[in-house]
């Protein structure tokens, strides 16, 4: 494993377990433990994902020590405002049977989320969560709140592969030296891209899958990568990118395979920001 250093001095490995769309205990919990079997460190969910309380057991488990994994999670749009972030944290440790968090976000740029950041700000000051950061924040609103903000956000998680690469986004991200991280790293295989000519000749040059060249892509570009998969060989495969480097030519022609648009909904229209308020996953 490779690891990165963010502007905090908080070190985080470079690849992660996404656990999106993981809703099911049982489905969850497994494939927790098989990815911490695997090697994976980084685990990352979310107050949305409504699979907390499946990731702290796995957790528990795995009777690994608490210090050698980096647990995320992330603040919902129904969570905003300073009290409520300050609550849904510590709803959000008591699920995860944890004493603190290594990594928490806001989950979208929606809400009272200045509320939120003085919250996070507070429990980072008193060493309940080791870093603060934000996720699906446009650069506008990243600038805003980095320019506004007493701490400055240490990470932006936004969707980024091969298909959607959102290089502006990542220039202004390490202009401010704030760490990139990929969620859907690996595109859900969609518009076929793992059939891809471009990234299969380049698999096939190193040997090695087309998730793995896309998700050494992503790291040799500096950003941390989030692939999920609840098959245990194709874990394994997914965390073995150490062991070669794409050429610059290679980097080059996956750059071109770059289309700027996404199936997943805009965060800049009316409709997605009334969406995500109104999207209630508290009884």
């Amino acid at each position: 494993m490779e690891y990165t250093k963010l502007n905090n001095g908080v070190i985080m490995p470079k690849i992660g377990y996404g656990l999106l769309d993981v809703d099911d205990p049982n489905t969850c919990e497994q494939a927790v433990q098989m990815a911490l079997k695997a090697g994976y460190r980084l685990l990352d969910t979310a107050v949305a994902y409504g699979n907390e309380e499946a990731v702290g057991q796995a957790i528990q488990k795995s009777q690994l020590d608490r210090e050698s994994l980096f647990i995320t999670t992330k603040v919902w749009v129904q969570d905003a405002g300073y009290e409520a972030t300050k609550q849904a944290i510590q709803k959000s440790l008591d699920k995860l049977k944890l004493t603190y968090l290594d990594l928490v976000l806001i989950h979208f740029p929606f809400g009272d989320y200045y509320g939120s950041w003085r919250a996070m700000e507070e429990l980072y000051e008193a060493g309940k969560i080791r870093a603060i950061g934000v996720s699906n924040f446009y650069a506008a609103r990243l600038v805003d709140l980095y320019l506004n903000a007493k701490i400055k956000p240490m990470i932006n998680q936004l969707e980024m592969n091969p298909l959607y690469q959102q290089n502006d986004a990542l220039k202004v991200m390490k202009d401010l030296n704030i760490q990139g991280e990929a969620w859907r790293p690996l595109s859900r295989g969609r518009h076929n891209i793992f059939g891809n000519q471009v990234l299969v000749d380049i698999a096939e040059k190193y040997q090695k899958t087309v998730p793995q060249v896309m998700l050494r892509w992503n790291v040799q570009r500096g950003v941390v990568a989030l692939p999920k998969s609840l098959n245990a060989q194709r874990m394994a495969q997914n965390i073995d990118i150490w062991d070669f480097s794409l050429s610059q030519k290679d980097m080059d022609n996956i750059e071109m395979l770059d289309s700027k648009e996404t199936d997943s909904p805009s965060l800049t229209s009316a409709e997605t920001a009334k969406q995500l308020n109104e999207w209630k996953i508290h009884d």
